[in-house]
């Protein structure tokens, strides 16, 4: 007979320990242990297990990825080219970000495409769900919906009637029978995701689940969530801006930080198909500290503005502030201005911005935010035909970059006329009419040309 065993689990990263501790040793988070009891006992031999011998990789048939379109060319992009059957998907993001709007509407162009979609829904009633749908526009009878909290009453209906698609909205209001702890706890996460990955896999079914967010922006629950699914993405920026950002940060069947970009509006969220031009719009003209950098996010070269001001401070210690940027990588360009340039900036505030909402993560918008800073500190502004990229080193130099053809190439389809590259990329792009690229080795040769 099965035993209880009362233990405690860490709520961010899914860390079991056989006592309450204050600090996590796993994520050094503290206080997020919870207690739950999980049942124990001997579990019965079965007479399968001598029947299972490895097989050899040669004997292995392959089969082609069936992939389906969701009628949304930035969704189809993100998750490599389309749905894959038999996949599972975690979308997660900030309430209110968009994460159940933009399923919707996918589930509107499934249907629509004659595919039988459930929508699965443990927070909202039916009402709820069919108020917003009506503001997406209209749906078909294949659009199914049930509210019910119970894994078991989900698995009763795939059985009897195998849909095309499965949303499940949201994994932390799902529970199964066989765990009694309450629901969104570690144990009722993972039970569920892996009886939601049998599904997919056995039932050839395409699922997607939605995970609410913690304070620091990871999927709550285990961490090892991640893990199970196939894929995840991520529904990023401010929600009371226009503009979002989905970005894929694991695919097993495409490629990884491919983003879409998608702008929100009166009836759901609408695709941006040339996010360099959005991201450019309002650009101040003649400014001081506004410099255009080019930035690879996956296989898209997207054009964004570095915005930057600099000006004396009046503390002991001067402030120093990003949105969009890492904050360390700020500071430490400013050290290699002041070390290996000569710029008097350890008297001076600094911030930095990058608009239009995105995180920049790139390396290569090292030159474009050194041009900016120094832009601002001497009031001078950038030529506004000019993009620069490329990836600063501690010794000030240069270093070269991937993918170079094409954000140039991006950037002469923005109009714009001069192109700052490092010099070792100079090789790799072909000359191209109605722009003119110019190759630095260091910063020194690079703020010549400013």
């Amino acid at each position: 007979m099965a035993k209880e065993k009362q233990v405690f689990f860490c709520q961010e990263c899914g860390f079991e320990s056989s006592k309450w501790m204050g600090q996590c040793p796993g994520c050094r988070a503290w206080n997020t242990f919870c207690e739950e009891k999980i049942s124990v006992g001997t579990k019965k031999q079965s007479d399968r297990r001598a029947a299972i011998v490895p097989t050899s990789i040669l004997e292995v048939v392959t089969a082609d990825e069936t992939r389906f379109s969701t009628g949304l060319e930035e969704l189809n992009r993100v998750l490599g080219g389309g749905v894959v059957s038999g996949s599972l998907v975690l979308v997660g993001g900030d309430p209110g970000i968009g994460k159940s709007t933009i399923l919707l509407q996918m589930c509107r162009n499934l249907s629509e495409a004659g595919h039988q979609i459930l929508y699965v829904s443990g927070e909202e009633s039916m009402s709820q769900i069919k108020m917003r749908a009506e503001r997406i526009g209209s749906f078909t009878k294949d659009m199914l919906l049930l509210c019910v909290n119970n894994l078991e009453d989900v698995e009763e209906y795939v059985r009897k009637d195998k849909p095309k698609v499965i949303i499940i909205d949201s994994i932390q209001t799902i529970i199964v029978d066989d765990i009694s702890s309450a629901p969104g706890s570690v144990s009722q996460v993972k039970e569920v995701t892996a009886r939601l990955m049998q599904m997919a896999k056995q039932m050839n079914i395409a699922i997607f689940i939605v995970g609410h967010v913690t304070k620091e922006g990871t999927v709550a629950g285990p961490r090892n969530l991640e893990h199970m699914v196939d894929t995840v993405l991520y529904f990023e920026g401010d929600r009371n801006a226009g503009f979002r950002i989905l970005r894929a940060v694991k695919n097993r069947f495409g490629s990884t930080n491919e983003i879409g970009v998608f702008e929100m509006a009166e009836k759901g969220l609408s695709e941006v198909n040339n996010p360099s031009k959005v991201m450019l719009d309002g650009r101040p003209q003649n400014t001081s500290g506004s410099v255009v950098v080019c930035s690879m996010e996956g296989t898209r070269p997207i054009l964004l503005e570095i915005q930057a001001l600099v000006c004396q401070t009046n503390f002991n210690l001067p402030r120093r502030t990003s949105v969009g940027i890492d904050y360390n990588r700020v500071n430490l360009l400013l050290a290699v201005l002041e070390k290996r340039v000569g710029l008097v900036l350890s008297g001076c505030d600094a911030y930095v911005n990058i608009a239009g909402g995105m995180r920049l993560d790139d390396p290569s918008a090292d030159l474009g935010i050194v041009y900016a800073l120094v832009s601002s500190f001497r009031n001078r502004p950038v030529d506004g035909g000019l993009v620069a990229f490329g990836e600063v080193g501690l010794s000030g130099e240069v270093r070269g970059v991937s993918a170079a053809e094409q954000r140039v190439n991006e950037a002469k389809k923005m109009g714009f006329t001069t192109c700052i590259v490092p010099k070792s990329n100079m090789d790799s792009i072909k000359k191209i009419e109605g722009i003119k690229v110019i190759g630095v080795s260091n910063l020194v040769q690079a703020l010549e040309y400013i």
